[in-house]
């Protein structure tokens, strides 16, 4: 498949995504699904905010989500993790922010701890951490 041919494919990805008929099952070593959803944490991005994807995010990402969620993974490799939610690029996250933010982040309206369903899992710190870094990236707040 050509460039030119997968971008209004990868345009009805994203449009999907934006309203809502896209949804984000959990990723397990099972193939199970974790139980609902979390909630927006209604992070803010802080003036001077100095969490940037090169020096916190990509980190947990890889030690978190990209088991399942990489673009390099197809069908069960995968484990349920629905396609075009990978979050081995910072374009990938941003791309499904709200998401991510309800299923793996932390703030002051919520602590989501859906995402990861089994294996190692980030502190609360780690959470607001990610929390904040899409506030700031996907809210358009900074430049990290």
């Amino acid at each position: 498949m050509s460039a030119r041919s997968a971008a209004p494919m990868f345009r009805h990805l994203v449009l999907a995504v934006l309203v809502g008929g896209f949804s984000f099952p959990a990723c397990s070593d099972d193939g199970g699904h974790g139980e609902g959803e979390g909630k927006a944490t209604g992070s803010t991005c802080p003036p001077g905010s100095t969490v940037t994807y090169a020096d916190h995010i990509a980190a947990f990402m890889e030690d978190y989500c990209v088991s399942c969620h990489s673009s390099q993974l197809a069908g069960e490799a995968r484990n349920e993790a629905p396609l075009g939610h990978d979050f081995d690029s910072e374009a990938g996250i941003l791309v499904v922010a709200e998401h991510v933010d309800e299923y793996a982040a932390a703030g002051p309206d919520a602590v989501n701890t859906v995402m990861p369903p089994s294996g190692a899992a980030p502190t609360e710190q780690e959470r607001r951490m990610l929390g904040e870094w899409l506030a700031c990236e996907a809210g358009g707040g900074g430049d990290h």
